[in-house]
Parts: structure tokens; C-alpha cells; sequence
């Protein structure tokens, strides 16, 4: 097994692990083609984490040493001359630098993704699975897509099956399907008082009444939720309980028990919007839809934890709701592309998608450390891996003048305005989303936050 000698110990492990493949291969001590370690061996030979040799890989794949095949392993590319420019080559257009630092959109760290999508990719286009992902789709999708789909689930619902797992084209696909069948026009549904703006959206749109529970720092309150059931008599909860957007609650497992009562109580369905349920480590946790399974609809997706353009959701659905959710989704778009979801699939079956969120876990931890020495010292809700932070603004504060100006000063933040879903007295807090930028760039962009908010006078900044 390929172990790489290093000692530059003024670097991060990671650049010396590639900066040691780097020099091996160029000393002829590894040779094209030849297979690299698995990340766990080579983690176990060194003494560090599995997400640190998969950053070493990644250094090694953006400097061209190497390429990640899913389901064969990290394999080392034969190394070509820089070509020589001709009469007809062109310098690669420059990208538009527009100033502004991006901390408003909560998703993975790409840094880490385009290489292992690039393996992914060649694998699929070279498998024999490619036939049958080219053509139309019934029934809701490939039976092998289904089973993927549950295999992910099962990590949270373990008896997941197949069976009742329904495709869809990412997360907001899958609240626009659980919402339009679960609801008709005029109905009310219910959510947090502060609330992801697309359930916000998808509502109004469909021509329903959406209605706020009152919060904590654990997120929606139960006897809250049986006061709204008995004053609107809604037909839906949509919730989101694991790392809330944009509070990151995180709710006990008692609450989670009494929201299903309560549910039962009432007859009132729930969408279980659970696609920050991966960041929660897996032996302890349980989602909603564990404890009401009979009237939940448990929706996930590989978006937030593998990659945005992965456009792949999982809705899991008690047997009584599958045709209408199924209706539903050939109604909006047809079929889910089964080219992404075979995609998915095997990510999911290979065990990468498992090793990619493990590195994004890593990533997020590390940037939560960094917020908290930056902006420690004000009231921020977070999670020890959690992609966001909730930063509640100080007085006299109001969330749309501080968004409006970080955005003057080059960093783009949510305000709570955003999260409300009635009109209600203006929220005094904003969302910061941490993985987007490099970390050198989130240390910069955090630290002129927390210049603003230190300021006597905010209006110079203007």
C-alpha cells in the first residue's frame, strides 16, 4: 500500500498528503493507473480522519494526479505536457467579479464535489445501467431507484421500503408534490413562524392560507400547534425539525412525540421537510415521521448533502397517499430524469454519497468553530456541523437594515424578514450560510459582519 512520507509540518495534513502523491509520482514511485489507497486504510495507516485523505485526494484530483472512479477506487492519471499554444487558442475568458461575497444559500462546499462527480460520471457513462436510463419512465421511476432511495432513507427510517418511496426533482419538487396532494385550495397550513421562503412560495402559489406556530430555541412549541389546530382546523404541517431554517433548532425527542399526538388528535397530515437530517449523527436521531408514520410524508434529498445539481428528492409516504403523490409528480414534470437518479443511485449504492457527506460534516464543523470565534461574543444559534448559523441582531438593529448594509459592504446575508409567513412584526435576525466561500474568504467576510455590528454608528458604512 502506497504511505507517503512528508514533513513540512508548517502545512495543513492534507496538502502534505498531495504535495507527497505529487512528488511520487513525478519520481516514478507511483506509476499511471496504479490504485491508490481506500480513504479508511490510508487513515488508519497515518492516524488521521478519513475526511482528511479525502481532501488530499481532492488537492490531488484538481492538480490532475489522479481520478476518483465510484465503486473502484482513486486511481493515478497518466500525466500530459502542458500544450503548446497554437494561432487558433484563446485565453479563457475572465469571470465577473462582482465584489460581493455569497453567504445567503445554504449548500455543500463544492470544493470538495466536482472531482468525485467527474468519477461518477465516467463510470455511468461506461456502465451497461446507461441503456435504461434513456428512455421514458412509469410508475414513478426505476424499481432500482426506489431501492436506493429507501437504502438512503434507511439510514433514519430503518424499515424503509421501496415500495413506498416516491421520486422527485430535488427537495422543492418534493413539498410542491407532498403540498398539492396532501391539500386543496383554501386549506390552511401550518409551519414555524420562521420558515424556509420556499414552503412560503410554494403556498401562496398553490392558493393556500399559511399560517405560523410560535417557536423556541427548540422550535415549534406543541401547545402552540394545538391552539392553531383548534383555532384554523388545518389540513397540513409542514416542519422542519433537524437544523431548522433558519433558527437551527434542533427538537427533542419528546416534542417530536407530542407533535405526533397532537397530529393524530387532529387528523392533520405532516410533510416531514428533513433534508438536514444527514447532519445529525445517525445511531441518535429520529425524524418526525418516525413517531406519526401513518399520517407522515418524510421528504430528503441528495441536494443540500451531496450536491446542488443533484436534483434528486425521496419522498416517503404512507401506502393510502402514493397515488396521489405519484399523480402528482407525472402532472408536474412527467418523471424525475432517471439519467440523475441512476446517477444518485449509484452514489448511494457505491457508499460514496456516504463519504461525501462524512466530508461535508468535517467541512461544517470547522467553519462553526470559525463563526463562533468571530462572532462569539453575539447571540448565534448554531450546530456543532450545521451548514448556517442564526445571527439575532442587537439593538436597534432591524434584519433588513443590517442585510441591506452587509450587502452595501460587500456580503450578502438573508434577513429574518425573508422567513415570515404572515405579516407580523419584523424579525431581528438574519441567516448566514457558511459553506459557499473558500474559508479564508468566510473568515474575511464574518469578521466585516462583525465590524458592522460593532459600530456606534452604522450609518458611516453606508
Amino acid at each position: 500500500m502506497w504511505v507517503p512520507h512528508y514533513s513540512d509540518l508548517a502545512q495543513p495534513v492534507y496538502l502534505m498528503i498531495a504535495d507527497a502523491l505529487e512528488q511520487d509520482i513525478g519520481n516514478g514511485r507511483l506509476a499511471p493507473g496504479d490504485r491508490l489507497p481506500t480513504l479508511k486504510d490510508l487513515a488508519e495507516s497515518l492516524h488521521v480522519t478519513p475526511g482528511t485523505i479525502g481532501r488530499a485526494y481532492d488537492e490531488a484530483a484538481k492538480r490532475g494526479l489522479v481520478v476518483g472512479e465510484v465503486g473502484r477506487g482513486t486511481f493515478v492519471l497518466q500525466q500530459r505536457p502542458a500544450p503548446t499554444p497554437t494561432a487558433f487558442s484563446r485565453p479563457a475568458p475572465l469571470k465577473h467579479e462582482s465584489g460581493q461575497i455569497d453567504l445567503s444559500i445554504i449548500k455543500p462546499n463544492d470544493a470538495h464535489m466536482a472531482d468525485w462527480l467527474r468519477g461518477a460520471i465516467t463510470e455511468l457513462a461506461a456502465s451497461p445501467d446507461l441503456d435504461q436510463v434513456l428512455d421514458y419512465v412509469t410508475d414513478g421511476g426505476h424499481a432500482t431507484h426506489k431501492q436506493a432511495g429507501a437504502t438512503w432513507i434507511q439510514r433514519w427510517l430503518p424499515e424503509a421500503r421501496a415500495q413506498q418511496v416516491v421520486l422527485t426533482s430535488g427537495a422543492q419538487h418534493g413539498l410542491l408534490v407532498a403540498i398539492s396532494s396532501l391539500s386543496k385550495s383554501d386549506d390552511v397550513i401550518l409551519c414555524e413562524s420562521l420558515c424556509y421562503p420556499g414552503i412560503i412560495s410554494l403556498a401562496h402559489s398553490m392558493g393556500r392560507r399559511l399560517r405560523g406556530v410560535a417557536m423556541d430555541e427548540h422550535g415549534l412549541m406543541p401547545e402552540a400547534l394545538r391552539a392553531a389546530c383548534l383555532e384554523h382546523r388545518p389540513s397540513l404541517l409542514v416542519c422542519v425539525t433537524t437544523h431548522q431554517n433558519p433558527t437551527n433548532s434542533v427538537m427533542p425527542h419528546a416534542r417530536r412525540e407530542a407533535i405526533a399526538q397532537i397530529a393524530r388528535e387532529f387528523d392533520l397530515f405532516i410533510v416531514d421537510d428533513d433534508i438536514y437530517g444527514f447532519l445529525e449523527p445517525a445511531p441518535d436521531y429520529k425524524p418526525l415521521a418516525a413517531y406519526a408514520p401513518e399520517r407522515s410524508v418524510y421528504l430528503t434529498s441528495l441536494s443540500k448533502s451531496v450536491l446542488p445539481a443533484l436534483r434528486i428528492g425521496y419522498l416517503y409516504a404512507p401506502p393510502q397517499t402514493l397515488s396521489r403523490l405519484s399523480s402528482m409528480v407525472r402532472s408536474s414534470v412527467w418523471m424525475p430524469s432517471p439519467l440523475m437518479a441512476q446517477l444518485a443511485s449509484n452514489l448511494i449504492n457505491s457508499g460514496m454519497a456516504e463519504q461525501l457527506v462524512r466530508v461535508q460534516q468535517e467541512e461544517a464543523a470547522a467553519r462553526q468553530v470559525m463563526a463562533q470565534e468571530i462572532l462569539g461574543r453575539y447571540k448565534v444559534r448554531s450546530q456543532p456541523n450545521s451548514f448556517h448559523i442564526w445571527l439575532e441582531l442587537p439593538e436597534p438593529w432591524t434584519s433588513d437594515e443590517f442585510a441591506n448594509l452587509a450587502r452595501n459592504n460587500g456580503v450578502t446575508v438573508v434577513s429574518g424578514s425573508q422567513f415570515l409567513p404572515e405579516r407580523s412584526p419584523a424579525s431581528c435576525g438574519v441567516r448566514i450560510a457558511l459553506m459557499t466561500p473558500s474559508r479564508a474568504e468566510l473568515s474575511f467576510a464574518l469578521t466585516k459582519l462583525a465590524s458592522l455590528l460593532d459600530s456606534s454608528e452604522p450609518r458611516l458604512f453606508y
